[in-house]
C-alpha cells in the first residue's frame, strides 16, 4: 500500500470515527418520554461499533467520552463535564467504552458474523449495566449512604432493560444495513 493510499485510509477513519462520536452525542440528546423516559445514547454505541467495527467504533465511543468529559455537552440532558461522569449515574457513561471494547473482543475472537454483533452487543449492554450499577452504588452511598444491589437495580436497570432490548434490535438491523449499502458503494 502507498503512502498516500494509507494516508487516505487513517484521515477515512478519523472522519468515520468523528462521525459517529457526534451520532452519539446526537443520540444522547434524543428523550423519548415514556413511564421511565430513556435516551438512544446506548443505541448510538451500538450502532458505532456495528457499522465501524470494534476498533473504530471503540475509538468513536473514547472521542464521545472525553468531549464530554472536557465539558463539551454531548451527555444526555445538553450536559457535560467531569461532574457528570464522577456522579451517580457516570459509572454507565464509563459502562459505554467497556461495552465497545466488549463488543470488540468479541469480534476479533467470533468474526463479525450477524449473530456474534447480537450476542455482543447484549453482552456490552450487560457490562454497561454492572459497570454502571456498580458505581451508581459506590458514589449513592458516599452521599446518601448505602444501597442495596436489589434497589439499585430496581431503580437503574430494570426500567431501561426493554427499551435497551428494542435498541439492540434496531441497532443490529441498521448497522447491517448501512454496512451493506457502504461495501455496495465501495465496489462501484
Amino acid at each position: 500500500m502507498s503512502t498516500s493510499a494509507a494516508t487516505r485510509g487513517k484521515t477515512a477513519d478519523m472522519a468515520y470515527i468523528a462521525i459517529f462520536a457526534s451520532i452519539i452525542a446526537v443520540c444522547s440528546w434524543i428523550s423519548i418520554p415514556a413511564m421511565v423516559p430513556f435516551t438512544l445514547q446506548t443505541f448510538g454505541v451500538f450502532l458505532a461499533v456495528g457499522v465501524l467495527g470494534g476498533k473504530r467504533g471503540t475509538m468513536a465511543v473514547l472521542v464521545y467520552l472525553l468531549l464530554g468529559a472536557v465539558g463539551i455537552p454531548v451527555f444526555a440532558g445538553f450536559t457535560g463535564g467531569i461532574g457528570c461522569i464522577l456522579g451517580t449515574t457516570g459509572g454507565y457513561i464509563v459502562g459505554f467504552l467497556f461495552s465497545a471494547m466488549v463488543m470488540w473482543a468479541m469480534e476479533c475472537v467470533f468474526g463479525k458474523k450477524t449473530w456474534v454483533l447480537a450476542l455482543s452487543m447484549l453482552f456490552g449492554l450487560l457490562v454497561c449495566y454492572v459497570c454502571g450499577t456498580i458505581w451508581f452504588m459506590l458514589v449513592y452511598a458516599a452521599g446518601s449512604g448505602p444501597i442495596g444491589v436489589w434497589t439499585a437495580l430496581m431503580w437503574c436497570v430494570f426500567p431501561y432493560m426493554i427499551p435497551d432490548i428494542l435498541k439492540i434490535a434496531l441497532a443490529l438491523r441498521i448497522s447491517k444495513r448501512i454496512t451493506r449499502t457502504i461495501s455496495s458503494i465501495a465496489r462501484i
